[in-house]
């Protein structure tokens, strides 16, 4: 089968030749966009051989100033999807597809409007796997601060950075991504004592930002850290969901019988990944898909790997697995 034969098989739930495979990492920073970040994306495709690719998005919300206090939250303004960074990934979409033509799907990243608040309130200096705490994110608390004393301009500002990401999501389908990959995690919202705050303040803005990708064949949720509740994001409207199922929860075994969307999962990026051996990698493959039953699966991280930590062997070991293994299930 070809890569795109392989993914729309399991898409659809029918057994591929063999599991799709896919892992994905931040770039540097000379490579965010630009003829760099194109040869930096089809480089990392072609050396594994990955059925499909996720397109790394490192380009900031076109706002300039960043956000101080409550009260600035009302100078976000609504943006088309098109202006600064957005346009910028957008080229970068287009390049990618004139590149690699209809050879693989590409999912494109959209990072969820909270997500953005937080790099409003404090710029990332280096992208890194992400930590599982996520009640402990110093960003996110200030925004829960700000929920706190005035839950209205918070909701305001969700919505309109929605509006702008929405715009966003459909011009990327129009530039050539197959679909997007949105990002989302509910535990820098709600934790000890502050429960119900994602429901009312930012899952409008995600479900927007799916609208604007309604077109594409290939939408994907990723559910970053340990989700609060998993079963609110397993029911988006995307065609396949990725989460940490080892780091986090829940076990492919344990969504495979009520997860609607394709299940994008099975290895450890935190730990099997850095400090696992090749055959580490290749037996947690294999368990992966023997949790599935007889469900195929696509066999990716739990979320990005870091190219540091990670050796390279530990990658080509997913990919040897993967294709070691015939069909979608066991």
């Amino acid at each position: 089968m070809s890569p795109v034969e392989r993914v729309m098989c399991v898409l659809e739930g029918r057994r591929a030749d063999r599991p799709p495979v896919c892992f994905w990492r931040h770039f540097s920073a000379e490579e965010v966009w630009g003829e760099a970040a194109v040869a930096a994306h089809v480089a990392h495709l072609e050396k594994y051989g990955l059925d499909f690719l996720k397109v790394m998005n490192d380009n900031p919300y076109p706002h300039e100033e960043m956000i101080g206090g409550v009260r600035e939250l009302d100078e976000l303004g609504e943006l088309r999807g098109d202006e600064g960074g957005f346009g910028r990934q957008l080229e970068l979409v287009g390049r990618l597809r004139e590149k690699v033509g209809g050879k693989v799907l590409m999912t494109t990243t959209v990072f969820n409007a909270w997500a953005v608040l937080r790099h409003l309130v404090r710029r990332p200096t280096k992208h890194n796997p992400p930590e599982m705490d996520g009640w402990a994110d110093e960003p996110s608390g200030r925004i829960r601060a700000w929920v706190a004393e005035d839950e209205g301009a918070v909701k305001r500002a969700m919505d309109r950075i929605g509006t702008g990401l929405e715009g966003f999501a459909r011009r990327c389908i129009e530039a050539g991504a197959d679909g997007v990959f949105l990002s989302v995690r509910d535990d820098w919202v709600d934790g000890p004592g502050q429960r119900g705050v994602y429901e009312r303040v930012v899952r409008g803005s995600d479900l927007g930002i799916l609208r604007g990708a309604v077109r594409g064949r290939f939408n994907m949720l990723h559910v970053c850290g340990r989700a609060v509740d998993f079963r609110a994001f397993a029911e988006y409207p995307v065609d396949a969901i990725n989460w940490a199922d080892r780091a986090a929860g829940p076990t492919v075994e344990e969504a495979r019988g009520w997860v609607r969307p394709a299940i994008c999962g099975g290895v450890d990026n935190l730990s099997t990944l850095m400090k696992g051996s090749e055959a580490d990698v290749e037996r947690e493959v294999a368990d992966a898909l023997r949790q599935a039953g007889g469900r195929p699966i696509m066999v990716t991280p739990g979320c990005t790997y870091d190219p540091e930590r990670v050796p390279r062997e530990n990658l080509e070991a997913m990919v040897r697995a993967a294709a070691g293994l015939g069909g979608g299930g066991m």
